[in-house]
Formats: C-alpha cells, structure tokens, sequence
C-alpha cells in the first residue's frame, strides 16, 4: 500500500510559481512512475504531468509545457511540480498518484494510487 500526499498549493497572482510536493510512503516508490493530475471545478480531472521511476524520462500535457517542471527524490520519496508563469486556468485541485509499472503514461485509469489533492489558485 502506498500513501501519497500533496502540499504547496495557495493562493498565488498571474505570472508567479508554485512549487508542488507529493511525498510518499513505503519502500518501492523509487520503482513507479509518478504523475500529477489536476481538476478544475465543473471540468474532468485532466493530465498534467508525468515522470518515470528514475526521473529519465518525462511527459508533460500541451498547456503546462515550458512552464512547468516535474521532478522527483527518491532518496525523499518525493515527488514535484514546479509551476512557472501560471495563469488563472492553471486554478484547480491537484493531485499526484503513483503507477506501479514505472513507465509514463497520461492515463489516469493506470495509476493505482493518488493522493488526496492540494488547491492551487491563480487571480488575475
């Protein structure tokens, strides 16, 4: 069982960062792939970024590329998101989770494990 859970997000102003933390429970995290998914309110949960188990290799949705950046500690068992230049749409729950089979991949239904989410607003 692994145990996944998000901080950093608030209330931030259009244009400035956010650093986004996920830590982990348990010994084998270094051995998943990692990603970070978002909701908005009264849209679906959409990708946003992934990372595989040794953080080689990385995927990142259209919206966020060139502004946002995930990395991972697996000496931490952390997992992050740095988030640059973020615009008010960039406003929604974000939540990390945990594939077991250590490859990137943007969907959801793939991940076993998530986290229970961090807020994350941008004002205009």
């Amino acid at each position: 069982q692994v145990q996944l859970v998000e901080s950093g997000g608030g209330l931030v102003q259009a244009g400035n960062s956010l650093r986004l933390s996920c830590a982990a429970s348990g010994r084998t995290f270094s051995s998943y792939a990692m990603g970070w998914f978002r909701q908005a309110p009264g849209k679906e949960r959409e990708f946003v970024a992934t990372i595989n188990w040794n953080g080689g290799n990385t995927y990142y949705a259209d919206s966020v590329k060139g502004r946002f950046t995930i990395s991972r500690d697996n000496a931490k068992n952390t997992v992050y998101l740095q988030m640059n230049s973020l615009r008010p749409e960039d406003t929604a729950v974000y939540y990390c989770a945990a594939d077991t089979s250590g490859q990137v991949t943007t969907k959801g239904y793939l991940y076993e494990y998530w986290g229970q989410g961090t807020q994350v607003t941008v004002s205009s």
